[in-house]
C-alpha cells in the first residue's frame, strides 16, 4: 500500500456533507467526497467520470489548526433571467488547517501525487471560492499504512497560532509542553465488530451536476499526540499595505 498525504490550509474552507435548499453548511474537517473531488480535477476527470478507483481508496484527516467557523450570506441572479435567487447563508472555516492522507494501490497513488503537481483544474478547499495558500502536496507517496503516517507527519500549523497556543500557557504561568494533541478521523469499514463513531453521507459516486449521488461512510475519531519541534514553524504573513509597492511621485514646482 502506498500513502499520499495532504496539506490543506487557506484563508477560508468549506467541507459540507449536507445541504438543504438555501443553507450551506460546512464539517468541522475536510470530507472524503470534497478531497476525492480535488483529486479527480487535478486529474482533469469530468464531473460524469466514474469514480470507483478514488471512492475505494482508503481516508483520513488529522486537525493541525481546527480555524474559526464563519457564516456569510450570498446573493446571486439567474444567468439567463436575470432574477434575484433566494438569499443563501453559507459556513466557511476561517484559518483551518489539516493533513489529510489517501491510501491504495501505489501505481494510483503514484499517479494522483503527479496530477496534484501540475493540476489540470486548480485545486480548492470545498468550494471554488477557497483556493489554498499553500502547495497541497507535502511530499511524495510513502510505503506503509495511512494511520501510522497521519500520526507521525510533522505538524503543519502556522507560526501565529504556535505563538498563541505557546503564550496561553505562559499566560497562565505554566511552561509550554513539548507535544501538542490532535484529532484523528480515520474510515471505519462496516463490520460486525466495530462500530462507527460517525456515519456521513460523504462517499462520492457521482459528481454528475444533474445527479450527485453520494453513499454513507463510516467514521472513526482518535487522536494523536506530535511532537511540537517536529514541524517547521511558519511565518505569519507581513501585514497587508497596499500602498507599499506603488512608486512616489515628486510633488509638482510649477
Amino acid at each position: 500500500m502506498s500513502v499520499l498525504l495532504l496539506r490543506l490550509a487557506g484563508p477560508l474552507q468549506s467541507w459540507g456533507s449536507a445541504a438543504r435548499f438555501a443553507r450551506r453548511t460546512t464539517e468541522n474537517a475536510p470530507t472524503k467526497s470534497g478531497v476525492i473531488g480535488l483529486l479527480a480535477a487535478a486529474q482533469g476527470r469530468r464531473r460524469d467520470a466514474d469514480l470507483t478507483d478514488l471512492a475505494a481508496l482508503e481516508f483520513g484527516v488529522r486537525v493541525d489548526q481546527p480555524g474559526t467557523r464563519l457564516r456569510d450570506f450570498q446573493t446571486a441572479h439567474h444567468g439567463d433571467t436575470l432574477k434575484a435567487m433566494p438569499l443563501s447563508e453559507r459556513f466557511y472555516l476561517a484559518d483551518a488547517v489539516f493533513v489529510a492522507g489517501v491510501s491504495g494501490e501505489a501505481g494510483l497513488v503514484q499517479r494522483l501525487y503527479e496530477a496534484l503537481l501540475e493540476p489540470v483544474f486548480l485545486p480548492y478547499l470545498g468550494r471554488r471560492s477557497c483556493p489554498p495558500s499553500r502547495p497541497v502536496t507535502i511530499a511524495g507517496p510513502l510505503d506503509g499504512e495511512l494511520e501510522p503516517a497521519l500520526r507521525e507527519a510533522p505538524w503543519e500549523a502556522s507560526g501565529w497560532y504556535r505563538n498563541h497556543r505557546a503564550a496561553s500557557f505562559r499566560r497562565r504561568g505554566l511552561p509550554p509542553p513539548d507535544e501538542v494533541r490532535l484529532d484523528l478521523l480515520l474510515d471505519s469499514p462496516p463490520g460486525p465488530d466495530r462500530l462507527p463513531d460517525i456515519t456521513l453521507r460523504d462517499l462520492p459516486l457521482s459528481f454528475d451536476a444533474r445527479h450527485r449521488r453520494y453513499g454513507l461512510r463510516g467514521v472513526r475519531t482518535t487522536e494523536t499526540r506530535v511532537p511540537v519541534a517536529a514541524g517547521a514553524a511558519r511565518p505569519s504573513p507581513p501585514p497587508h499595505e497596499p500602498t507599499a509597492l506603488l512608486t512616489p511621485v515628486a510633488p509638482r514646482t510649477d
